[in-house]
């Protein structure tokens, strides 16, 4: 069997356990989340997990580039690094990196045939749990001299949270996935805060005062030194252009230039440059700019191309909505935009329509081929109501040609919402280049 065909192999083994990222949000709230099932499963792999010192980040938006930022830094410190996130953009294999490449198609297979017997005896394993488990025994087989792992969903009940991290970070929390999470901030803090460890340093961005009491209260309980970005680790922003910007980070009055643009992503830079200051590991000044100018995190407004624009971002609930309408404002002011836009089904549609409404000027409302994705024709119908100007066209790939035939030479395009719409948009965007 060839390597694509025994990848192919592994997939389909993997997704035929229950994948909750595919499942409606009535389904995801009754699932039974609980880290025993997890144990067993690293106990019987020899606990992979444990051999290596791990900075683990949960959040609601930020903690995928924050996670890249601080893999960056650890690897041009000289660590062998794993990088571990969810969901992925393009490929499965994305998800488990060690040193920026991911996981070959047939190292995957081959540790997906070596891990059955494991999974065989235990029950109601998920793609998930399978996943992280997979993820922490390639970490340890490359050597890994450090990891930084991305919590999936929530974090006290996350598959990832049976690590001991060196230190646990939190980036911005605001209100999503509530059928499992909760629906106040308080309710959403406290399982993101499930993270945080006996005696183990945390890093938090900066917070509503509802999210950071909740937060300052665990880390109390649990005797662990909290650093708050704004309070002990603070950030000025300096220049920025359409391919970078700068900041200055203090303590330590050091100047960084990351690729990652918006002002969320300087918030973004100054936590993983905290948490990389608590994490006890060596990681010299040159290392940490080197890495932060060369991360690499697509999807997260990134132009693909200047003139005229046309840009891809990930955003998909009210919060990132109100930074990306920001970071438009910022670098493209009053320029038409048309928005290629598709979201899953458990998304608060309304509250994003209404925060990018004042920079619209017309949305093509498109369905992915997943099956949690919205129907085109219902978010034109919520459109509508809101009083914006919409049309649904399917597929994707439709939807962006159209989209670049009403923007002609002054408008910008923009494609928005649930990450397995940006992935069909950068797929179509491939014939343009």
């Amino acid at each position: 069997m060839d390597t694509i065909a025994r990848y192919n192999q592994a997939l389909d083994y993997l997704y035929s356990f229950v994948d909750y990222s595919l499942k409606k949000a009535s389904e995801l709230a009754k699932a039974e989340f609980n880290l025993e099932r997890m144990a067993a499963l690293l106990e019987k792999l020899g606990n992979p997990h444990q051999a290596y010192p791990i900075i683990h980040i949960a959040g609601t938006k930020g903690k995928g580039s924050t996670s890249a930022l601080c893999a960056a830094a650890l690897q041009k410190s000289g660590y062998t690094t794993g990088l571990y996130t969810s969901p992925h953009l393009l490929d499965y294999s994305e998800r488990i990196q060690v040193n920026g490449q991911a996981i070959q198609p047939l190292e995957l297979a081959e540790l997906v045939e070596e891990i059955k017997p494991a999974v065989a005896s235990l029950t109601q394993l998920t793609t998930f749990e399978i996943t992280t488990a997979l993820g922490f025994l390639y970490f340890a087989r490359r050597g890994c001299t450090a990891a930084v792992i991305e919590v999936g969903l929530g974090g006290r009940l996350d598959a990832t949270n049976l690590v001991n991290p060196a230190v646990a970070v939190i980036t911005s929390l605001s209100y999503d996935h509530m059928a499992v999470l909760g629906n106040t901030l308080t309710l959403i803090a406290t399982e993101k805060a499930g993270i945080i460890k006996e005696g183990r340093p945390i890093v938090s961005a900066p917070q509503t005062a509802e999210a950071l009491a909740v937060l300052e209260k665990i880390a109390a309980q649990r005797s662990a030194p909290l650093t708050l970005v704004g309070r002990e680790v603070t950030f000025i922003a300096q220049a920025n252009s359409l391919t970078a910007q700068t900041l200055l980070l203090n303590p330590g009055n050091l100047q960084v230039s990351i690729p990652l643009l918006g002002k969320h992503q300087l918030e973004n830079a100054a936590t993983a440059y905290a948490a990389l200051r608590a994490c006890g590991l060596a990681i010299s000044t040159l290392a940490l700019q080197e890495g932060f100018s060369s991360v690499k995190w697509p999807a997260r407004f990134q132009i693909a191309r200047q003139d005229p624009p046309v840009i891809f971002d990930s955003a998909h609930n009210r919060d990132s909505f109100a930074r990306l309408r920001q970071t438009l404002d910022d670098y493209f002011p009053g320029r038409p935009l048309y928005l290629v836009f598709g979201v899953s089904e458990d998304k608060m549609l309304p509250e994003m329509l209404q925060e990018i409404r004042p920079r619209l000027t017309g949305l093509i409302a498109t369905r992915a081929d997943h099956p949690r994705a919205l129907d085109a024709e219902k978010i034109v119908e919520m459109a509508t109501q809101a009083g914006l100007t919409s049309e649904a066209v399917t597929p994707v790939a439709t939807a962006l040609a159209r989209a670049l035939e009403l923007a002609g030479k002054t408008g910008i395009v923009l494609s928005a919402g649930s990450l397995f719409v940006s992935a069909e948009v950068l797929q179509a965007w491939e014939k343009y280049k």
